[in-house]
């Protein structure tokens, strides 16, 4: 018996979350046809607590929380990441995103093949994969020939519904990173399937668009730099710059993510911008740290044989997908932190805002041990 009432209360909870949402939105769209006067969003909400309390309360940016704040921060995103058992999803999320990759290899090399040739496709593509562990790097080769062995470069209806159906196959992916990013931002889906449908699409086409740019920068502008006199200094600067700007691509692919992922009002720019950095440098030496350790100090050879490639690049993809759920808790709590409307368009009262972290404060700035919930109510 108590089994089914926890069952059904999560059931009730998320009804009732669904129904706050289509509230709030029905009320904000008859507020805004009567014309009334709107409550002042700089208001706090009663009781709330200081800024001696809650460090950062006022802030308007996140570069206004002081370090005291971000230790707040950290320690409510950590709990949180545990309490909504991110590493477990994070694995789930990792799995449907190997499923996926080989799909968005299909509909990548059929649109770039438009314009290049397969073969220059794949071999970006392989000069790309260089950067992961050998093993990993190893398998996308291997389905990268058979990819290439049946593409064509003529654009017929074949191909276009060949690209549409890896488009969906690849949205599905992505569609578990929505779903995961709700979660972070303790969000429950609200939104129909075709715009849910839609969003997952619109985030697969970006990720390709975001490949594209990392072919340029990877696989392109080497040969670019070598043909040109820079000399030892500039080639080296040049280098350097080539990866900080891919760098910055990634966090600036992470920031879009963390918008347009949950079904929310979006939060502005400036409050998703330092999750994505802080987990593209995160991410970046993990990665660099674990492409060394399975090249020199790794068995995975010995211990799984011909699926070596497989276990390396689902793990690789694992690191990678948690952190980037790390980095969207590390955001919602930065919002949790302020009592500002963190929301896109016009400030806001809280409560009409329309995302949970924007609408609510931490009842407990910092979690206790032994909580099972330890930011929410």
């Amino acid at each position: 018996m108590a089994d089914t009432k926890r069952h059904e209360s999560a059931v009730d909870r998320i009804r009732q979350r669904v129904e706050e949402k289509a509230a709030r939105r029905a009320a904000a769209a008859e507020a805004a046809r009567s014309g009334g006067t709107p409550p002042d969003p700089e208001r706090l909400p009663d009781g709330a607590p200081g800024p001696a309390e809650l460090p950062g309360v006022h802030a308007r940016t996140p570069t206004q929380i002081p370090w005291s704040g971000w230790k707040q921060i950290v320690k409510r995103a950590w709990a949180e990441n545990k309490a909504d058992n991110m590493p477990i999803i994070a694995g789930g999320v990792a799995f449907f995103g190997f499923l996926s990759i080989f799909p968005a290899l299909i509909a990548l090399i059929s649109i770039y093949g438009l314009i290049a040739s397969p073969e220059t496709v794949a071999r970006q593509v392989e000069d790309l994969s260089a950067q992961l562990p050998e093993d990993a790097a190893g398998l996308i080769e291997e389905q990268l020939t058979a990819i290439v062995a049946n593409s064509g470069s003529a654009l017929s209806i074949s191909l276009v519904v060949s690209i549409l159906a890896a488009l969906w196959s690849a949205s599905g992916g992505v569609g578990n990173v929505v779903t995961a990013v709700n979660i972070a931002y303790d969000e429950v889906e609200a939104r129909s399937f075709i715009k849910l449908k839609l969003t997952s699409l619109a985030l697969t086409l970006g990720a390709i668009v975001f490949v594209l740019i990392t072919f340029s920068l990877v696989a392109v502008v080497p040969a670019v730099l070598e043909a040109l006199p820079l000399g030892v200094v500039g080639t080296i600067l040049a280098q350097v710059a080539r990866w900080v700007l891919l760098l910055t691509v990634f966090a600036g692919a992470l920031a879009v993510l963390y918008r347009v992922a949950p079904d929310r009002d979006a939060p502005r720019f400036s409050w998703v911008s330092l999750g994505a950095v802080v987990v593209t440098v995160i991410w970046a030496a993990v990665s660099v740290g674990f492409a060394v350790y399975v090249d020199n100090f790794g068995s995975y050879d010995k211990t799984y044989g011909a699926i070596a490639g497989v276990i390396v690049l689902m793990l690789w993809l694992y690191l990678t997908c948690y952190l980037v759920l790390l980095g969207a808790e590390i955001n919602a709590e930065a919002e949790h932190q302020t009592a500002r409307d963190t929301t896109d368009g016009e400030p806001e009262p809280m409560g009409d805002r329309g995302a949970v972290v924007a609408d609510t404060l931490p009842p407990k700035p910092e979690p206790e041990k032994g909580d099972s919930d330890p930011t929410r109510k």
